[in-house]
């Protein structure tokens, strides 16, 4: 019922920049989305959260990123965006997009969903 779409990865030299997107759609149901955001996992590492922001505007940012990269939705709150600045190796990871999602029907469900994930290579 819910599909998140990620897009926007790909190989980038040091420095560069490069903007993911993340969609979410719902079918047979009413929803309302608390929050999006964006977790990277490196190869042999733990995913971990690289930028969240729920729908009252408020963003969270892993210290490695902070002035680097911005996290953003559209009006609808329904897409967001991560613009991702000044790239180094070390952000080279593939990343998902999560969304903490509220289903409406005979009760109200709330779970968090993920993306397939996007590869970003950030190398020379």
């Amino acid at each position: 019922q819910v599909q998140l779409v990620e897009s926007g990865g790909g190989l980038v030299q040091p420095g560069g920049s490069l903007r993911l997107s993340c969609a979410a759609s719902v079918s047979g149901s009413s929803f309302s989305i608390r929050a999006m955001g964006w977790y990277r996992q490196a190869p042999g590492k733990q995913r971990e959260l690289v930028a969240d922001i729920a729908t009252g505007g408020s963003s969270n940012y892993a210290n490695s990123v902070k002035g680097r990269f911005t996290i953003s939705t559209d009006g609808a709150k329904h897409t967001v965006y991560l613009q991702m600045n000044s790239l180094k190796p070390e952000d080279t990871a593939v990343y998902y997009c999560n969304a903490d999602v509220i289903l409406y029907g005979l009760t109200a469900r709330r779970a968090y969903h993920w993306g397939q994930g996007t590869q970003v290579t950030v190398s020379s």
